[in-house]
């Protein structure tokens, strides 16, 4: 069976690339291979499920439907030239999948009762941020140029206390198009996790362990580009919509 070639992939010595090959080999049609991933990433579905949720998650519950089809999807929209790491890709797709279920839930309940309420969408997806961007057409040469300065100040006033720089950013934004997928995408992840930006904010460093265990990328890759994540983190929480702009495009 396929499932006996891929026992161990959650195993940090297993090269990355065997999940990647084994989704396009799904992707492109392969029913077997994709019946043995689904069955053989189950834990990792009601992990993330768990974790999104606050609460354990089994196969009953409704919850792990949505993850489970969350994950088929990520295999069905997986581009292993933009989305570096399946496992960062499918994490994010099954988190923003819950999120979105979570709402309608709460939201037939409360009509169910009766309980007609205009609610407030507080939560916005680092998407959202990014296809909200301003349009500075409306701004002469000179205007785009001075609100750049600004914006680079300010971000620069941003990245200060945790002792980064814009020029050092430059400097390790990783070469390789892949590593700045999977690291623009760890970013993500927690940007929309409250707990893990809370321990950037308090603790001036990355989650390493709760990251390298739900998405499985290495602690020697999270170091190599920590920098970078931390910086991206920074960036997508805040309003400087000008240089968030060169994003556009790398989101998954």
């Amino acid at each position: 069976m396929i499932l006996a070639s891929i026992q161990g992939l959650f195993s940090k010595k297993q090269s990355k690339i065997d999940i990647e090959e084994l989704v396009i080999q799904a992707k492109n049609g392969d029913n077997e291979v994709l019946h043995e991933i689904l069955l053989a990433y189950t834990p990792f579905m009601k992990k993330t499920a768990s974790f999104v949720c606050k609460r354990y998650i089994s196969e009953q519950d409704d919850e792990y439907s949505v993850a489970m089809y969350a994950f088929y999807e990520a295999i069905e929209h997986f581009e292993l030239n933009k989305n570096a790491s399946f496992l960062t890709f499918a994490h994010l797709l099954i988190r923003r999948k819950l999120i979105d279920y979570i709402r309608k839930e709460s939201k037939r309940k409360e009509f169910s009762l009766g309980q007609m309420t205009a609610e407030h969408e507080e939560y916005q997806d680092s998407f959202a941020i990014l296809e909200s961007s301003h349009s500075f057409e409306q701004f002469t040469a000179k205007q785009q140029e001075e609100e750049r300065k600004h914006q680079i100040k300010v971000y620069e006033s941003l990245l200060k206390p945790f002792g980064l720089s814009f020029q050092e950013l430059v400097k390790v934004s990783p070469s390789h198009e892949d590593s700045r997928q999977t690291a623009i995408q760890i970013a993500q992840i927690i940007v929309e996790t409250d707990e893990f930006y809370e321990i950037l904010q308090t603790k001036k460093r990355l989650p390493m362990k709760d990251l390298e265990s739900l998405v499985h990328v290495s602690r020697k890759t999270l170091e190599r580009h920590r920098k970078y994540i931390v910086a991206l983190v920074i960036l997508l929480k805040s309003d400087l919509h000008y240089i968030k702009d060169y994003l556009k495009g790398r989101m998954p």
